[in-house]
């Protein structure tokens, strides 16, 4: 089969899944409380008992870490929610990877952390956190677009377009679908074959995570909106399929650009919801 044709197979197969035979998300529906928290503070919990642990000295530099595995036993919290607590450690400086050793704790003298801080008052400054964190998205995942575009293998435009269905799954069964619209982007960052893309991507992670949450939560009140973005993402992934860097671009580009917009769009329900609730828990725990 040529290029041409599977590329052309790819682009259908995208469009298929998006059909109007595809059943409507259960958009309508806002998580619970206990769904859009529950992660978060388990993912608090391990990081600040895990950071106490390497202060203290149980787990000295150069040391390894317990295995994934080890630690959603010692914990008893899904791998998910490890993967974000390591990643939080990554990001203070506390820990790093290396190849064939795993997870490793780091000398303190080679802890130099890179924090984002964004200033904002209070009530419904907040939105400025999250369109904040929505501008710095835009380059980054415009370029990550265009990149994967040229250089995605035939096994990565299929977990594009898996990570795409799995985004419906997830709503269809009345989840938020944070987790796997982070996944949707953490693939075309991997597609990108640029190492770099994936490793600021794991480090903006606990910052993306909660701006996606607050903009799905926002999202799901409208059908129009739950749209919108089903669409969008839809059109990221055909051009990256088609091997169209420009479009690929423009259509992440405009995926930021209507994200914005439908944030401003928000009003004083969304904000007394869920999603609201998040943008606060976003800045009293991640320093915006």
């Amino acid at each position: 089969m040529s290029t041409a044709l599977t590329q052309l197979s790819l682009v259908q197969t995208i469009h298929q899944t998006y059909s109007e035979n595809l059943p409507m998300p259960a958009s309508s529906r806002l998580p619970s409380s206990q769904e859009t928290s529950t992660a978060t503070t388990l993912a608090d919990r391990v990081t600040q008992t895990l950071g106490e642990q390497i202060r203290r000295g149980e787990f000295p530099p150069e040391s390894r870490l317990p295995s994934e595995n080890a630690l959603t036993e010692r914990f008893q919290v899904s791998r998910t929610v490890i993967r974000e607590a390591i990643s939080r450690l990554k990001s203070e400086g506390m820990v790093g990877s290396r190849r064939g050793s795993g997870t490793v704790v780091l000398a303190p003298d080679n802890a130099a952390p890179f924090r984002l801080k964004v200033e904002v008052g209070e009530a419904r400054d907040a939105i400025e956190t999250v369109l904040r964190v929505i501008e710095l998205r835009r380059g980054v995942e415009g370029e990550m677009a265009a990149l994967a575009a040229q250089r995605a293998s035939a096994s990565e435009h299929r977990e594009i377009t898996d990570a795409l269905a799995a985004i419906d799954q997830a709503v269809a069964a009345g989840r938020d679908g944070v987790a796997e619209d982070f996944a949707f982007h953490s693939v075309i960052s991997v597609a990108a074959h640029n190492p770099l893309y994936t490793s600021l991507l794991q480090y903006l992670s606990q910052f993306l995570q909660a701006a996606i949450r607050v903009a799905r939560i926002n999202e799901a009140r409208r059908d129009d909106f739950s749209q919108q973005v089903r669409q969008e993402h839809a059109a990221i992934a055909a051009a990256i399929a088609a091997g169209d860097p420009a479009e690929a671009r423009a259509a992440a580009l405009q995926h930021m650009e209507n994200s914005a917009q439908r944030i401003e769009a928000a009003d004083r329900e969304f904000w007394a919801s869920e999603g609201g609730k998040a943008v606060q828990h976003l800045r009293r725990t991640k320093g915006l």
